[in-house]
């Protein structure tokens, strides 16, 4: 099990970052990924594994004025 964004949530086998954002339908183009509070570079998303127990929080960045 991991969470993300707070909410528990189960997945078998092997997930990437970009898998995960896939599957939970995050298709803002503005993301940012933290793993156990570590920021997850975007150029690395499709070869960074998530691993059970992992805290994933996908925070979108939002512009205005």
């Amino acid at each position: 099990m991991i969470s993300i964004n707070g909410e528990n949530v189960e997945y078998q086998g092997s997930l990437t970052v970009f898998d995960m954002l896939e599957n939970r339908g995050f298709v803002f183009p503005l993301l940012i990924v933290r793993i156990n509070g570590k920021l997850v570079n975007r150029n690395s998303y499709e070869k960074t594994t998530i691993s059970d127990e992992d805290r994933i929080d996908v925070i979108h960045m939002m512009s205005g004025g």
